[in-house]
């Protein structure tokens, strides 16, 4: 391996590195339920009025009854609401 191979190399894993120890801490990061803000099969569990009882089973977009965890401060600025 030539010494050019091996410098690329080293700055590929070191990107690499870089992104999981981002994604490692944002899942550390608070987080909080967001109803209103769910795509239909993409919310994260529950509905609140017991239609459904696991992720993934939401029918349409948006229902008022399903929600998506988010990071803690940003539900309001996503549309959703802290309560069904």
């Amino acid at each position: 391996m030539d010494k050019q191979s091996l410098v690329r190399a080293a700055l590929v894993s070191v990107v690499a590195l870089g992104a999981v120890a981002q994604t490692a801490m944002a899942a550390d990061a608070p987080k909080e339920k967001c109803f209103g803000i769910a795509k239909a099969g993409a919310n994260d569990c529950a509905a609140s009025n017991g239609s459904h009882s696991c992720a993934g089973q939401a029918k349409k977009d948006g229902e008022p009854t399903d929600w998506k965890y988010v990071a803690k401060g940003t539900c309001g600025k996503m549309g959703g609401k802290m309560a069904s």
